[in-house]
């Protein structure tokens, strides 16, 4: 397992932004796919975005098609979502993730879990 710590939420206005961070202090972090979920109250987490584990390809759900961008940085065994044109309904619980299979990390089935950071989109 990955020990992962979620930071960078917070409150912001609709059409704001906003760039979560995780991070790890495992050097293996080079070799897993990470990704991002999130919960919104009474609703069940949703898959939001994964990143292989060279970085080389990136998934998204639907929601978060051109407004939100994976990345990680395996030098620093850090990666982050940045969030643009966020809406009221993007608010959430953000989780962020670990596997070393991708097709695990889509499929909300991921070995790793971080904590939760809130983020809160005001209207």
């Amino acid at each position: 397992q990955v020990q992962l710590v979620a930071s960078g939420g917070g409150l912001v206005q609709a059409g704001g932004s906003l760039r979560l961070a995780c991070a790890t202090s495992r050097r293996t972090f080079s070799s897993v796919a990470v990704g991002w979920f999130r919960q919104a109250p009474g609703k069940e987490r949703e898959f939001v975005a994964a990143i292989s584990s060279s970085g080389g390809s990136a998934s998204y759900a639907d929601s978060a098609k051109g407004r939100f961008t994976i990345s990680r940085d395996n030098a620093k065994n850090a990666m982050y979502l940045q969030m643009n044109s966020l809406k009221p309904e993007d608010t959430a619980v953000y989780y962020c993730a670990a596997d070393q299979s991708v097709e695990r990390v889509v499929a909300g089935d991921p070995l790793s879990w971080g904590q939760g950071t809130q983020v809160t989109v005001s209207s």
